[in-house]
């Protein structure tokens, strides 16, 4: 199910343009939800997280995808202001346009990333973080899912390293296909994208009942997702190794919920586990039967019953 058209266009600095879309009860308690990726963009789905007759959703669709332009799917498009920090900016400058003094911050998978960044740079703008399928995009996560994932899926690494060219760095395909996906041939990048998208569906495929995503058929999308996933992983977010939970001591006010999958091969339990241990008033909850996130994961219950104590 798409999105519905955006509620509004926000000008950002260095000539982008946000899309923003917000929906439940306008008179709740606002929440952010983040989306993942980076660059799949906003997604209807994420109401099921929270009860909206409690909560104002807040989406927005990040630097360079969905409806926010200019869109990343076009190999001209300038990637240099589009970090962390930009979005970090972003986020702020959503808030004050909305008049909103605090919000629940919910993210999934990069989103989670992506809120603990936030969260940390504005710690009082917070009220409770509400993180699912948690990752904090270092240097080891990106690693593991793009080299030690082999041990895993022999088969399909072989197929997205080979792809990412003979003189590539297979510790560091990352930066590999990110080169392929600036070439000035049409069709390398395509393929590129092709291949990337293909690994990612693969290494997140340990739900019970997987299905690929239909979203990769479109090559709009691949270009998109692909360009925005290796620019940010081949940077490991811009943040510092292990930033994100030597940080946790900025949320000692905060409180959280992390949850997570145990069968969550894509982004172990481990970054959770740690988080947790760095973050006294994050509460753990690993559920057994599920893997990374997906729209019939038994995170998203569990996620409601935390956005409702939140709320």
């Amino acid at each position: 199910m798409p999105m519905p058209a955006p509620t509004g266009h926000l000008p950002l600095t260095h000539g982008h343009t946000m899309a923003y879309y917000t929906s439940g009860n306008p008179h709740g308690r606002p929440a952010l939800a983040l989306h993942g990726g980076p660059g799949s963009g906003a997604a209807p789905g994420y109401a099921a997280f929270l009860d909206t007759t409690r909560y104002h959703l807040i989406q927005f669709d990040q630097r360079g995808c969905g409806n926010s332009t200019p869109d990343a799917a076009h190999p001209h498009t300038d990637l240099t202001t589009n970090t962390t920090t930009h979005l970090i900016h972003d986020i702020e400058t959503l808030r004050t346009h909305l008049g909103i003094d605090t919000w629940l911050v919910l993210g999934a998978s990069w989103g989670s990333t992506l809120a603990l960044a936030y969260a940390q740079a504005h710690p009082e703008h917070v009220h409770a973080l509400t993180l699912v399928s948690v990752t904090t995009t270092s240097p080891h996560e990106v690693h593991w899912a793009t080299h030690q994932m082999r041990h895993i899926f022999p088969e399909a690494w072989q197929d997205f390293r080979d792809s990412a060219g003979a003189d590539a760095d297979p510790h560091d395909l990352a930066s590999a296909y990110a080169r392929l996906l600036a070439d000035p041939d049409p069709t390398v990048r395509e393929n590129a994208a092709r291949a990337w998208c293909a690994w990612e569906d693969t290494h997140v495929s340990t739900n019970p009942g997987h299905k690929p995503h239909p979203r990769f058929n479109d090559p709009h999308y691949r270009a998109r997702f692909a360009r925005l996933v290796t620019h940010y992983w081949s940077h490991h977010a811009f943040l510092a190794p292990n930033q994100l939970i030597d940080q946790a001591h900025r949320l000692r006010h905060t409180p959280g919920a992390l949850v997570h999958g145990r069968l969550d091969i894509s982004s172990p339990t481990s970054t959770a586990h740690a988080l947790a241990r760095a973050w006294p008033h994050a509460q753990l909850t690993i559920s057994s039967q599920a893997g990374h996130i997906s729209g019939r994961s038994p995170l998203v219950e569990a996620a409601r019953a935390a956005t409702d104590h939140f709320a």
